[in-house]
């Protein structure tokens, strides 16, 4: 199973060579780099994605996606920015949304990768069958924006009404959306109620993943082992995906960890298990 790690990790300060540097040397076979202009200023072509662009030419290290940001400031929202949501009922604002997502999955023409990892909605966001034709319209405008740039969009199950495993499935085959998958993510699914049973509705849209733990209560993204997730139980149903997806950390830095040296013990301790 290919070890990998979004930038996530290091969200709080610039994407720089050196970050990748340590990964690769933590055993890191793929990376996903989390888009917040913070950490990649995506729209910054001609400096800071050229700089990251020309490390994964040097490296030959694969970028196998990128997380869709979920603001458009440098500030991550804390100035009063309003998040990006492709399921907005407000046009305007979805518009906005989109053009914003666009100018990410342009990182695709200097460094090529394989999926964007979209939100459906935000956080704790209550469903309604406007939203939910908002979002579809979205996806439908953002998938053909990104398939000549050789990008597939993946739809992640977050907490909220909008993107629980069924809302993902009834969207996905509701609108024929043949080339969108999912990144399942199993401290949202833990969270919402149970690992298995979200993999088992979506196992045959897992394209890639993202990998942290909870305690139930809160979306801490923990390493594996300091939550409640039975890791046994997770790998032996990732392993069991038609399309065996990577096994790709999203985790919060932590000051008291050093992150490049735990990855390495993170990664074995998940592939025995």
């Amino acid at each position: 199973m290919q070890r990998a790690v979004s930038t996530y990790l290091f969200v709080k300060e610039r994407l720089h060579p050196g970050i990748l540097d340590g990964l690769v040397r933590s055993g890191v076979q793929a990376i996903e780099i989390f888009a917040a202009r913070q950490h990649l200023d995506y729209a910054n072509r001609k400096a800071h994605v050229k700089e990251i662009s020309d490390w994964f030419r040097a490296s030959g290290i694969p970028l196998n996606s990128v997380h869709s940001p979920l603001y458009a400031d440098y500030e991550w929202g804390r100035a009063g920015s309003p998040p990006i949501n492709v399921a907005s009922t407000d046009r305007s604002a979805r518009i906005e949304a989109m053009d914003e997502i666009k100018r990410a999955l342009e990182i695709a023409e200097q460094i090529p990768f394989r999926f964007l990892v979209q939100h459906l909605g935000t956080p704790n966001e209550s469903f309604s069958e406007k939203k939910f034709e908002a979002a579809m319209t979205s996806i439908e405008h953002l998938r053909a924006f990104a398939k000549p740039l050789g990008v597939r969009i993946l739809l992640e199950n977050i907490p909220n009404e909008l993107s629980t495993p069924d809302r993902l499935v009834e969207m996905i085959k509701g609108a024929h959306f043949d080339d969108v998958g999912v990144c399942f993510d199993f401290g949202h699914a833990h969270i919402e109620g149970s690992v298995r049973v979200g993999f088992e509705i979506l196992r045959n849209h897992i394209r890639s993943t993202h990998v942290h733990d909870n305690a139930k209560d809160k979306d801490s993204h923990l390493w594996p082992g300091q939550g409640t997730i039975d890791w046994k139980e997770a790998l032996e149903l990732l392993r069991s995906a038609p399309q065996t997806p990577p096994l790709l950390l999203e985790l919060a830095e932590d000051e008291k960890v050093n992150a490049l040296e735990k990855l390495a013990p993170a990664f074995e301790q998940l592939e025995a298990a």
